[in-house]
């Protein structure tokens, strides 16, 4: 028998020794993503002993990124993205140029020239795509508004890099100062040529993908087969992102990411999401090994300062642009840090462009190093990142007046305007998000006559329910200055349609506080959260997927005349 098998190989001792080192990593209270990059440096070619294959290694880890990507598609609709844009567009940019700023200037600093100033820079602008959603996901925030905007945020950072990945080779020869190898006119063809691609591809999902892969879903569950469903999930992620790169020119990252979306328009979605879930989780950690297998140990002690200087853009630097960006956009101070802690990291793409600038002699050795370096060290903190993001939300507004000030700067859509109707602010219903379970409730509120004011984060939707003639109030309601401007200690009921149990009991504790009579209403997605609930003494729990299994029951038993 053939024992020289390196695919398998390498899948056998990543998987196992991530697992060993990863359990480590729990039980000494530190993130399991740890225990995954040191199982890569344990078997990279930097370290004694077994080495895996590199070249495999960085193969799985695209899957596992285009298997996160198409998984965020799945739970993140168009319109979220839509509803986004006004912040994630900007807000990416100027903190890429920003950020980009920093970087080259301090590598101008080292004595490098400015083409590699300007490609470290850029490396150093860019967040890891899987981490960040890591991240999201941990901490229960992926489907909400602090989760919304750098999943946006991060999309518009991969489109960005598409063009830079295209563009850096032709304007190799200008920024080593040898020259435009390909003239102006044919680096001006190149960027044309590259934008069509992009809005071929993104035209062709949205106008194709959107009816195709809804259609293609419930032609396989009528096989039923299971097994099946589960390929042609996974298939559709793989095989469109593949086609996106090839095609369109566009990264795999985000080509899976619109499969997903365009998945998303099937009944069949939640499903799809479900039983890709362990195969996304099992690749995703291939990628964190992968990356461990990159980075050469010694690094540490060969350029400790200039690491220093890395970490201070990475994890200082870009979060601190990315905070008071965000807080100008009038966002509150949780959403600020919240994308402060998911962009404090660098990854795939800073691999990538890093790779192509040495090969073009645009980036030295050294750069490649610190690059690395920084990723793995920026990766492995990420997760206190967002641990500390409640910490310092309670520190600064407590002990900062600026950070008061900041989030609240004179904002018209932060207080209800004096012309709001006496008969939105005397027994009315807080409604707390306005999502797809807060737009139905909403709705349903308006056709009896009962009056509401709505607290929401996304301003979009606020200006969009003000133009409506609605009492809307925009904000973090778990800050005790949205529910007071939406007349909690006058209301008859307070609705949260977040699932964000934290965030829940800080608006309960401010509810009851100004208005101890008040019933509240709230929804959360497991058993554990509301049993933590019920001794916050909310009066109403509903769990997801008990109301769907009473819904669905209710349903059969009325089909056999059983009266409920």
């Amino acid at each position: 028998m053939n024992h020289n098998l390196p695919l398998i190989t390498t899948l056998a001792t990543a998987l196992g020794l991530a697992v060993v080192l990863g359990f480590i990593a729990v039980r000494i209270r530190l993130p399991a993503l740890v225990g995954y990059l040191l199982a890569g440096m344990v078997i990279g070619p930097f370290t004694p002993g077994f080495v895996a294959d590199s070249a495999i290694a960085a193969e799985l880890a695209e899957i596992g990124v285009m298997l996160l990507m198409f998984g965020v598609g799945l739970h993140f609709s168009l319109d979220d993205l839509l509803q986004v844009r006004k912040i994630a567009v900007p807000g990416a940019v100027a903190q890429m140029v920003l950020a980009t700023l920093l970087g080259a200037g301090l590598a101008s600093l080292w004595g490098w020239g400015a083409g590699s100033a300007l490609v470290f820079g850029v490396a150093l602008s860019v967040a890891s795509t899987a981490v960040l959603l890591r991240g999201l996901e941990a901490t229960g925030t992926l489907a909400s508004m602090s989760g919304r905007i750098p999943i946006g945020w991060v999309v518009v950072q991969d489109l960005a890099m598409v063009l830079v990945l295209v563009l850096l080779p032709p304007l190799a020869g200008l920024l080593t100062g040898g020259g435009q190898a390909h003239g102006a006119e044919g680096v001006w063809q190149t960027l044309g040529l590259t934008l069509v691609k992009v809005a071929a591809f993104v035209a062709l999902m949205l106008i194709v993908g959107r009816r195709l892969f809804p259609w293609l879903l419930w032609q396989v569950v009528r096989t039923g087969s299971r097994e099946l469903f589960t390929l042609c999930v996974v298939a559709a992620a793989v095989s469109v992102a593949f086609g996106a790169a090839k095609l369109f020119g566009v990264s795999f990252a985000l080509g899976a990411f619109f499969a997903g979306m365009m998945m998303r328009e099937s009944e069949f979605s939640h499903r799809a999401a479900e039983e890709s879930l362990p195969l996304r989780d099992a690749f995703a950690v291939l990628f964190f090994v992968s990356v461990g297998m990159l980075f050469d140990p010694a690094t540490l002690l060969t350029y400790p300062g200039r690491i220093l200087g890395v970490l201070a853009i990475v994890m200082l630097g870009t979060p601190l642009v990315s905070a008071v960006l965000v807080l100008l956009f009038r966002y509150p101070l949780n959403t600020a840090l919240t994308v402060s802690a998911s962009l404090a990291q660098i990854g795939e793409f800073s691999f990538i462009l890093a790779g192509i600038g040495v090969s073009n002699g645009l980036l030295p050795p050294e750069g490649q190093h610190l690059i690395l370096a920084g990723a793995l060290v920026s990766i492995a903190l990420n997760p206190l990142a967002f641990k500390a993001v409640k910490p310092v939300q309670d520190w600064m507004r407590a002990r900062s007046k600026l950070a008061r000030q900041l989030e609240r700067p004179l904002d018209p859509l932060a207080e209800l305007p004096m012309t709001t109707h006496e008969k939105y602010l005397s027994r009315q219903v807080v409604l707390v998000g306005y999502g797809r379970v807060g737009r139905h409730i909403g709705q349903a509120l308006t056709q009896n006559g009962i009056p509401y004011v709505v607290a929401e984060q996304n301003r979009e939707i606020v200006e969009q329910l003000r133009a409506e003639g609605l009492a809307a109030v925009c904000g973090d309601a778990s800050d005790p200055a949205v529910l007071i401007q939406a007349h909690i200690a006058h209301a008859g009921m307070l609705v949260v349609t977040l699932p964000d149990a934290f965030g829940v009991r800080q608006m309960l504790q401010t509810a009851q506080l100004l208005n101890p009579d008040i019933e509240t209403v709230v929804r959360t997605q497991s058993e554990d959260e509301a049993e933590l609930l019920k001794q916050e003494g909310v009066g109403r729990i509903f769990v997801d997927e008990n109301e769907l299994a009473c819904s669905m029951s209710g349903h059969a038993l009325a089909r056999f005349g059983v009266k409920l």
